[in-house]
């Protein structure tokens, strides 16, 4: 295939994909569902202008990587044993409680087990690209059901490796000796490549970063955080391992790196580039002729998947003692089927899963995508109904966070002083500042602390700013503050927005952007200087009388 054919076709599907998305986000909808529909209509089952569907495909699964290679740089290791029992435990219920399930269905309606047991991996995995993308869009990765979501859409990543394994082995008629034989070849390899990877991350790249010239210049940055995610997928994948999995395992050492918040800054932009070109790859393999002549099949399937997802990952939960009103709001952000469920199923197809299940198993993964934006906007909601209509269902406030959060952007001298006064009055100080050292000052004297560029959104999201009442903007590059200031008041009208403008001529510009309050540097140095010349100068002597 001619690669610039290609290009083409990863450009119209990226521009009809950003016009179909950005009518859905006028309507207040998700931009994901005109994503899809873009696929859909581009693709080889209706109007045929993509031409390089496979070659395409492969491409946009780069997306998926650098996502749970961002993952795993919010996710260290600390972090993730943090997440405890509950969200990693249920993780392991609902994959094998699913698989069991769907196999056992399949079974009773005569598929066999083989068919069942590839059936079941599909189903066991829900969206971690739909279902983060609306979370972290509505600010909710940081609440309690979003974070026992995501722990249990991690797992299942986890499992993918296993899953794949197996199922490649069914459908080569392999004997449960090889499917062991494997699972253990690739565990080996895997434990291989985490000790590279551990090396690497651990070593290598945070000297790289904390050298000079490379933190002094910003592209040298961004271009070793892309070499490190898309670097670590392609390691995964030439070790036989899943390259998402690879790249998870690379954010996860980095992520204790002072430099993991703006590493995934710098990559954001790539990464919604990917991931946006991979939901439109994915709507290029339904059929809506397909669909509709298969209706009632199609619509019975999609309500068992989202009914029976959020059933079983609501009882995973409570099962390892998650409040109820979390553990409905959770089951219901993974009630579909996710997009490695595609790779399982293509790899099932012909062999294990005739072209009639292939259609069915591929139209109920994207109608389910498809919906994913309205059951993770309306989960807390629809939870909350449950709740008062089911007693079993109980309200309580587990986990709540910090309130009355101040972020201080810049903490040289300006912004420790206003750190200390600002925490007199019982806010929690989160200091956000592109020098590690500074950073690392701030956590000693009991502030939290981000370390990245706050002009981008990632950075001020990984603070805090959706739960802040106030942003306090101490740098001196005016520049730099309007942009602030301005990604402040796009992101959060509400709040308050203190700021350092270190010339008089930038007072008007940055009153304009958005800041309450500003505070013009030169003014107050010389109205201090002339209050200190009140002070120390001698009384003027009256004037003598003639």
């Amino acid at each position: 295939m001619n690669i610039w054919q290609i290009l083409s076709d990863v450009v119209v599907l990226l521009g009809i994909g950003a016009l179909l998305g950005g009518l859905f986000e006028r309507v207040k909808q998700s931009a994901i569902i005109g994503y899809l529909l873009a696929g859909v209509f581009l693709g080889p089952n209706v109007l045929q202008l993509v031409q390089s569907a496979d070659q395409v495909i492969a491409i946009s699964e780069l997306g998926v990587a650098l996502l749970l290679f961002a993952i795993g740089l919010e996710f260290s290791w600390s972090r993730l044993r943090g997440m405890g029992r509950v969200a990693l435990g249920s993780g392991v219920v609902q994959v094998a409680a699913t698989t069991s399930i769907v196999t056992g269905g399949a079974i009773l309606f005569g598929l066999g087990s083989k068919a069942g047991l590839a059936l079941g991996a599909i189903c066991a995995l829900s969206s971690t690209a739909c279902v983060l993308r609306v979370l972290t869009a509505q600010g909710e990765v940081e609440s309690v059901h979003g974070g026992r979501a995501l722990g249990i859409l991690l797992l299942q990543d986890m499992a993918v490796v296993p899953l794949v394994l197996i199922v490649s082995v069914l459908a080569q008629g392999g004997s449960g000796q090889e499917v062991l034989w494997g699972v253990l070849r690739t565990v080996g390899i895997g434990l291989v490549l985490v000790v590279a990877l551990y090396v690497i991350f651990n070593h290598l790249v945070p000297r790289l970063l904390e050298s000079g010239p490379i933190r002094s210049n910003r592209e040298l940055p961004l271009l070793i955080a892309v070499t490190s995610g898309l670097g670590s997928a392609i390691a995964a994948h030439s070790a036989g391992v899943s390259p998402a999995l690879g790249a998870f395992l690379a954010g996860l050492l980095l992520a204790e790196s002072p430099f993991a918040i703006q590493v995934r800054a710098d990559i954001s932009s790539l990464k919604t580039l990917l991931l946006t070109l991979f939901f439109t790859a994915m709507g290029m393999l339904s059929d809506p002729a397909w669909i509709a002549s298969n209706a009632l099949l199609v619509g019975s399937a999609v309500a068992v998947v989202v009914i029976g997802k959020a059933t079983i990952v609501w009882g995973s939960l409570r099962l390892f003692g998650a409040h109820g009103r979390n553990a409905v709001a959770a089951g219901i952000c993974l009630g579909q089927i996710g997009e490695f469920s595609f790779v399982l199923a293509e790899i099932a197809r012909g062999s294990l899963l005739n072209e009639q299940m292939f259609m069915l198993v591929v139209s109920t993964t994207v109608i389910t995508m498809i919906l994913t934006p309205y059951l993770v906007g309306n989960a807390p909601v629809l939870a909350s109904r449950l709740a008062r209509k089911y007693t079993p269902i109980d309200g309580s406030s587990e986990g709540k966070g910090e309130s009355n959060i101040a972020i201080i952007i810049g903490f040289g001298p300006a912004g420790r002083a206003a750190s200390e006064r600002i925490a007199e009055r019982g806010c929690h100080i989160i200091v956000v500042d592109q020098n590690p050292t500074a950073a690392r000052e701030a956590r000693a004297l009991g502030y939290g602390s981000v370390t990245g560029d706050a002009r981008y959104a990632e950075v001020l999201s990984h603070a805090g700013l959706h739960r802040a009442t106030v942003v306090v903007v101490t740098l001196p590059g005016t520049d730099s503050v309007l942009e602030i200031v301005r990604n402040v008041r796009m992101s959060e009208p509400g709040v308050l927005v203190l700021v350092r403008a270190r010339f008089h001529r930038s007072l008007a510009a940055l009153q304009e952007t958005g800041a309450h309050v500003v505070i013009d540097e030169e003014h107050e140095v010389g109205r201090l200087i002339a209050d200190a010349y009140g002070e120390l100068a001698p009384e003027p002597a009256p004037n003598s009388a003639e």
